[in-house]
């Protein structure tokens, strides 16, 4: 696209004309803008070719810059001098004159627009560096986040077990092993059946201390287990169903987790009731923070969508169907 807007702007202002003579454009307009068009993309195809290569070569980023700024003009050289040669030689078009104008203006000209280009190039190599870091500190900060009151709760929970169920104590212990190793971990993705064998140890320990209040519907036989998504993506939304749905409702509720796929495409969706009283839904630190990770971890599109009615709140997961 850029190459193209260079060829029409060539042809617009022909070389060696110092006004703009109309009737000239006018009738040469189809004949220039392919030649010009041709010369344009054949540097600019060549030079990419050459880019690829110094990219494989060189990893530091200044010799990268400098090397492939000077291998653009280089190329834009040989190209001006390989047309020159054609249109003297087997043209017929004898006009030494421009010679000199026609190779400095492609010089200067491939001089300011590499210049931009790398500059472009060097901003978004920073800014995808800086978002990599950036959602690196999220996902650490995420999976090292337990709530306190999650913390304070299991180990009373565990607690009141020992005496009379040692059985379900240990079991519970285990399970929150489990979590605690989870949110530790430094893994970069997981499968969907373990990030759910993990929402069900949650709810096993939850439920001990909720009892009857809190029933989980679990619709996910239609979903491949095998699919990868980011870890800890499904549990805290999950917590945010039960802290902030289940333990304000005096009688409980069910949840719902229903999934899908179609196209190629994984729906998870998560369905809790909430108090008609409530007026926010958290601070939706986890729910940001698992949508920036989904853009992040997936090429193709996903996202997070939440939608809130006066009894319910639905929040959906949106994913690529990929194999770990």
């Amino acid at each position: 696209m850029v190459t193209e807007l260079l060829a029409f702007i060539f042809v617009l202002i022909p070389l060696g004309k110092t006004d703009y003579d109309w009737n000239y454009i006018n009738n040469n307009l189809l004949a220039d803008l392919a030649m010009t068009s041709l010369f344009v993309q054949w540097i600019s195809l060549l030079s990419m070719i050459a880019l690829c290569g110094v990219q494989r070569i060189l990893h530091n980023n200044i010799t990268v810059g400098v090397v492939s700024y000077f291998t653009i003009l280089l190329i834009t050289y040989l190209v001006s001098e390989f047309m020159w040669w054609i249109s003297y030689s087997f043209l017929g078009i004898d006009s030494t004159s421009q010679y000199q104008l026609f190779l400095s203006r492609n010089l200067l000209v491939s001089a300011i627009i590499s210049a931009i280009i790398l500059r472009y190039f060097y901003i978004q190599y920073q800014w995808k560096n800086k978002t990599k870091a950036l959602t690196a500190i999220q996902i650490q900060a995420l999976q090292a986040r337990i709530r306190p009151h999650f913390l304070f709760n299991s180990m009373n929970t565990i607690a009141s077990l020992i005496r009379f169920q040692p059985d379900k104590a240990e079991q519970v212990v285990e399970d929150f092993a489990d979590l605690f190793r989870a949110s530790l971990t430094n893994s970069k993705q997981t499968t969907l059946q373990k990030e759910l064998i993990l929402c069900k140890q949650y709810v096993n320990i939850e439920k001990l201390r909720f009892s009857n209040r809190l029933q989980i519907i679990w619709d996910i036989d239609k979903v491949p287990q095998d699919a990868c998504l980011p870890p800890l993506s499904l549990q805290p939304l999950l917590e945010n169903a039960i802290y902030h749905g289940i333990q304000p409702l005096e009688k409980g509720g069910i949840i719902n987790i229903i999934g899908y796929l179609q196209d190629k495409y994984i729906t998870i969706t998560i369905i809790n009731p909430i108090s008609s009283k409530l007026q926010k839904y958290g601070n939706n630190i986890a729910q940001k923070n698992i949508q920036q990770r989904l853009q992040f971890f997936y090429s193709s599109p996903a996202k997070l969508t939440i939608l809130q009615s006066q009894n319910t709140y639905k929040v959906s997961l949106y994913f690529p169907y990929i194999l770990c």
